[in-house]
């Protein structure tokens, strides 16, 4: 993966996230009644961010987290909750903006949290983010080609010291054939190109790498509602 071709990548995803579709992810990712596809993928999505949550420890403290493509920062606020100090980043500003808002309404009503966040609109890979015991990219890795998406992950590997976990979106042919559906929608219901691919193998590959020589395959679990369809898979350092 050249910059270039990542940084023409993220601003693909960038324009989606910030002008073509904002307030049908708004809606989604908020609590404002939501039906068809989008109900489903609301629910698919709720079970992925708790799978991911629960495979950190219940007491976060002392721990920096990276919730990459952190969205409207529902799973940045459930890590807080449990301790930790969390750096919340995504490619459009709009939903950073949303995000802060809601950590704001979050605290006024419950000011008893333990952890910390910050939110920011960036590149996930921009170094001067600093380290994190752990990483975390929820339906992020899935806009991006397997090789480009093994490239992020090493990448995000260099500034991790205990754990990896993040979504691909495997290829099986129910998703193919759902993907194939989803094209036949208004583009405002569209995210840009999902990439399938052989989870497995994926990730077997990347810590086959020299420079992932101290990290192991751990935990994955599919979650599969109506029309979502992602495969959470961790990583762990030694």
């Amino acid at each position: 993966m050249s910059q270039t071709d990542y940084i023409r990548r993220t601003g693909e995803i960038e324009h989606y996230f910030d002008r073509t579709a904002l307030d049908a992810w708004k809606r989604l990712t908020g609590d404002q009644p939501v039906g068809g596809i989008r109900a489903t993928v609301r629910k698919g999505r709720d079970a992925m961010r708790r799978t991911l949550v629960d495979w950190l420890p219940e007491d976060l403290t002392g721990w920096r987290i990276l919730d990459a493509g952190c969205g409207s920062g529902a799973l940045s606020l459930e890590l807080v909750e449990r301790g930790a100090d969390v750096l919340g980043i995504d490619l459009s500003a709009q939903m950073i903006a949303f995000a802060r808002q809601r950590a704001m309404e979050q605290h006024a009503a419950d000011r008893s949290r333990r952890g910390s966040v910050r939110f920011e609109s960036g590149d996930m890979l921009d170094p001067r983010h600093g380290h994190f015991d752990a990483m975390i990219a929820m339906d992020v890795l899935i806009h991006y080609s397997p090789a480009d998406a093994t490239r992020v992950i090493e990448q995000m590997a260099a500034r991790t010291s205990q754990r990896l976990a993040f979504t691909l979106a495997p290829g099986s042919r129910l998703l193919r054939t759902m993907l194939a559906a989803g094209r036949a929608f208004p583009r405002g219901n569209r995210s840009p190109a999902i990439y399938p691919v052989d989870t497995s193998a994926l990730v077997g590959n990347l810590v086959a790498k020299p420079g992932m020589a101290d990290w192991s395959i751990g935990r994955t679990e599919r979650v599969s509602i109506g029309f979502y369809t992602s495969q959470a898979m961790e990583v762990t350092r030694a």
